[in-house]
């Protein structure tokens, strides 16, 4: 069939077919010349890792992957010091400007690593993908700066993020649909959007895979990336504490039970090699949105050719 009679637009699937691929191949360079190993798991799993709102999509008896991070952590612990992969990730309800129950997750660990390993990871990651998709790492999406210059990054805690913006610290008092609320309309709409903004040492409450910190046990490992307004990636110093990770997943099946969602079969096979993994940092990184942002384009749908109906 030729592709005149397509229903999809010839020129704009193309140019968005190039851009992924431009994409795709500058990142598989940067993870081989610092000699990570590009791996492969299940897209279909007997059990994902609970997380209490994060639903995934039933399948054959078990459910389509929200994360590739249990099997990848699984590699960790056989003995794989540094690997990546990007694909397929699936979440039931999510559809949006920035959401799609389908989306592209690249994940890279390492070990050993801690999560101020992975942000040096990212800054440079994302700088030379600016400059194979942009020529330069500054740039306009949507007509207001932005760049992804390494120099330009800017952390904040979360809890200094809150008393400025919402005028309370959730890792004192924590509440989680308070946080919610308060994350979403009054803290994300003030980071700067011009730069990559880090927000970091997430409440304990909210480490459903990540260790708390050392010196600080009301606070977690965690970062999360904003740019632009738009979170594009999560990143944790590891929990490798076998007996906590599992107290994690029941604390996370009964908020999910609260909520009248489905609780989630533990994977046991997972639980029983956590505490072979070695000090670990890794991190979860949206593909489609930095495309989106790197396209200059207004959505996901834009640089997708298959928007879901």
């Amino acid at each position: 069939m030729s592709s005149a009679s397509s229903s999809l637009d010839p020129a704009a699937t193309a140019r968005t077919a190039g851009l992924r691929a431009r994409l795709m191949g500058s990142m598989r360079r940067f993870f081989d010349a610092r000699g990570f190993l590009e791996v492969s798991t299940p897209v279909w799993l007997p059990a994902n890792a609970p997380e209490d709102n994060i639903d995934a999509v039933p399948a054959a008896g078990g459910w389509l992957r929200t994360s590739p991070e249990l099997a990848m952590k699984r590699l960790l612990a056989a003995g794989l010091p540094a690997i990546y992969q990007a694909g397929p990730c699936f979440r039931a309800g999510e559809r949006g400007r920035i959401h799609r129950p389908e989306f592209t997750l690249l994940e890279w660990y390492r070990a050993p690593a801690t999560s101020a390993d992975i942000l040096d990871d990212a800054k440079a990651l994302l700088a030379d993908l600016a400059l194979a998709l942009r020529g330069t790492l500054d740039f306009e999406w949507l007509g207001a700066p932005a760049t992804l210059d390494p120099a330009r990054w800017e952390r904040i805690s979360v809890s200094d993020a809150f008393l400025q913006h919402a005028g309370w610290d959730p890792a004192l008092t924590f509440d989680p649909d308070h946080f919610d609320l308060d994350l979403v309309n009054l803290v994300e709409p003030a980071l700067p959007h011009d730069h990559p903004v880090v927000l970091h040492s997430y409440p304990a409450p909210l480490a459903a895979l990540a260790r708390r910190l050392p010196d600080d046990p009301l606070r977690a490992d965690r970062w999360e990336l904003y740019l632009g307004g738009v979170e594009l990636a999560n990143a944790y110093g590891e929990l490798t504490d076998p007996a906590e990770q599992r107290l994690r997943f029941r604390a996370s099946n009964a908020a999910r039970a609260a909520r009248g969602a489905e609780e989630y079969p533990l994977d046991e096979a997972f639980l029983a090699d956590v505490g072979h993994i070695p000090t670990a940092g890794g991190i979860a990184l949206g593909l489609d949105r930095l495309l989106m942002i790197l396209a200059d384009a207004p959505d996901l749908d834009a640089v997708l050719p298959f928007p879901p109906p």
